[in-house]
């Protein structure tokens, strides 16, 4: 009688042991009435796209939403489940994005609404950068020509120049007899005057871009005069431990002392008369160039 009531009992424990739980996300609710508003900083009847600063908050309201996905028309996208947002717009000028929000209730329910945002971006050049570079007025620069890794090349994965450094004065004197000057024209804008006495040093990758062949050399290129340069924050992944985190576009060919067929630059270093630049080259290979105060 023993054996049988403890069979029972263990018959019993695995019955209940073995029994699927079953869970429920109750009734379905899809979310509705999904509203989209967005308020620009600075925004006015005079500037309706903002102030410069390229801040929008985004605020979503919907009826039986748990939480939004908010994407930016940028590429950007974040998950809220308070409806509002605060994002910076960074691409320069003024730019329209279409603002896009999923709206998720209950069993993943999921309704959809858009609004179009017109923004403003202007990039502010930090004091320190613009005293740098223009001692608040016009500098003049040349490259570093007797220091060692005053031209270099590397992957675009470090921001070293891993490849090759280049020795003193080992180039043709065409990549040494440049003048850059950078001129401050406002508050917060510079422009750019590249003198390179009729001829430039061009890597051979580039030549083509330029409307010359051939190998690394000197090559007849028009600078193109004054040119107002676009500053941005960098985009290539750099951190405050390898680059001021500042880049700026040079419109037209985008020579700065020497050409690898790309007209961004990265400013890695600012400091006691020297500046490292970064470009991406059209060869995908990282380009450095160390200039000096002359």
């Amino acid at each position: 009688m023993k054996n049988i009531l403890l069979f029972i009992v263990l018959a019993g424990v695995m019955v209940l042991a073995c029994r699927k739980t079953d869970y429920s996300f109750g009734r379905i609710k899809t979310p509705s009435n999904v509203s989209i508003t967005t308020t620009i900083q600075g925004a006015d009847g005079a500037h309706p796209a903002g102030d410069g600063s390229g801040k929008v908050t985004v605020t979503v309201t919907a009826t039986d939403a748990l939480t939004y996905k908010v994407f930016f028309g940028n590429g950007d996208s974040v998950m809220t489940t308070s409806g509002t947002v605060n994002y910076t717009y960074t691409t320069l000028d003024t730019n329209t994005y279409t603002i896009a929000v999923n709206a998720i209730g209950t069993g993943g329910a999921m309704s959809t609404a858009t609004r179009q945002v017109r923004v403003l971006y202007t990039f502010a050049i930090p004091a320190d950068v613009m005293t740098a570079l223009t001692n608040n007025s016009s500098r003049v620069w040349t490259i570093a020509s007797g220091t060692a890794g005053h031209f270099g090349v590397g992957p675009l994965a470090t921001f070293t120049a891993d490849y090759y450094k280049a020795q003193p004065n080992e180039k043709p004197s065409c990549a040494y007899d440049d003048e850059i000057t950078f001129t401050k024209t406002g508050p917060s804008s510079i422009s750019i005057s590249v003198d390179n006495k009729g001829t430039s040093f061009l890597i051979g990758a580039a030549t083509a871009f330029y409307g010359q062949s051939g190998p690394d050399n000197c090559y007849p290129i028009s600078t193109g005069g004054v040119k107002n340069l676009s500053f941005s924050q960098a985009n290539s992944g750099s951190t405050s431990a390898n680059s001021t985190g500042i880049q700026f576009l040079v419109p037209g060919n985008g020579i700065v002392n020497f050409g690898t067929g790309a007209n961004v630059y990265e400013i890695l270093s600012l400091a006691n008369g020297t500046m490292m630049l970064r470009n991406v080259g059209i060869d995908n290979n990282a380009w450095y160039q160390l200039l000096k105060v002359k």
